[in-house]
């Protein structure tokens, strides 16, 4: 397929233009115009890139891409030269989809883990600058913090944190914005949920959440970010006759 009819499927589906991200989504690096295999990743890594040139794709797409607001401009120099000039020599394109790929209601981080913890009637959950960032919903059977943690740790494969004012207290009710929403919790209080997942959890968000009575659940950055590159991946495998391959990471955090 042509490129630009992948960037327009993508950009259909996500609706990138409707956020407003802390960096660019969509087309990162310029490739191959002809796209035949992609490679899909959590983040453009020197190791996921590594992998994907060694593999022979000519696209990667990730979640989190190159380029952050908060890095301001950078040279290509050092580490990070050495992370974009093998995309450019190897002609690989690089598309990233940050915040639309947390809040997809089908295809997004915290919808997917919602439907592996069993999390039903989902609705947009979050506001970064007017735009939702994940998902809320009642658990099909209500469930204790600790019977919620242990099954968070299976699915994720990751320890979990809970910060909890009562560990066997039933949860029925969930919000859900992965990767580093830490402060986020606050949005669960406000919208009257029992519970908030997300990836990342700092020193004072521990014991604020639970004197909130907010159970919340961090279960690490890159394990909560995981399902919706490779929701997204089933996707595209379903539309084009593309060869399509996740690389994974042993990311802790």
């Amino acid at each position: 397929m042509h490129r630009t009819e992948l960037e327009n499927t993508l950009s259909t589906l996500l609706v990138p233009a409707s956020f407003q991200d802390y960096c660019p989504n969509g087309l990162q690096i310029e490739g191959s115009k002809t796209i035949s295999k992609i490679a899909f990743s959590v983040s453009a890594t020197r190791a996921s890139i590594t992998e994907a040139i060694a593999a022979g794709a000519d696209t990667l797409i990730v979640h989190h891409g190159l380029f952050w607001h908060f890095h301001g401009a950078r040279t290509l120099t050092g580490s990070f030269g050495k992370r974009i000039m093998p995309l450019v020599q190897h002609n690989i394109n690089l598309l990233a989809y940050h915040l639309p790929l947390d809040a997809h209601p089908k295809v997004g981080n915290a919808a997917v883990l919602g439907q592996l913890i069993n999390c039903h009637q989902q609705r947009p959950f979050g506001d970064y600058k007017g735009s939702p960032t994940g998902i809320e919903g009642l658990l099909t059977q209500p469930t204790s913090a600790k019977d919620l943690s242990l099954l968070l740790t299976s699915v994720l494969n990751h320890p979990v944190i809970l910060a909890s004012p009562d560990a066997n207290q039933l949860i029925e009710s969930v919000g859900i914005i992965t990767g580093g929403a830490n402060s986020d919790w606050a949005l669960a209080k406000q919208a009257g949920l029992d519970a908030y997942i997300t990836g990342e959890i700092s020193e004072h968000d521990w014991h604020e959440s639970q004197e909130n009575g907010i159970h919340m659940f961090a279960g690490g950055h890159h394990a909560t970010e995981k399902f919706g590159i490779q929701a997204l991946m089933q996707h595209i495998q379903a539309q084009y006759p593309l060869e399509c391959f996740f690389i994974d990471s042993s990311n802790p955090a």
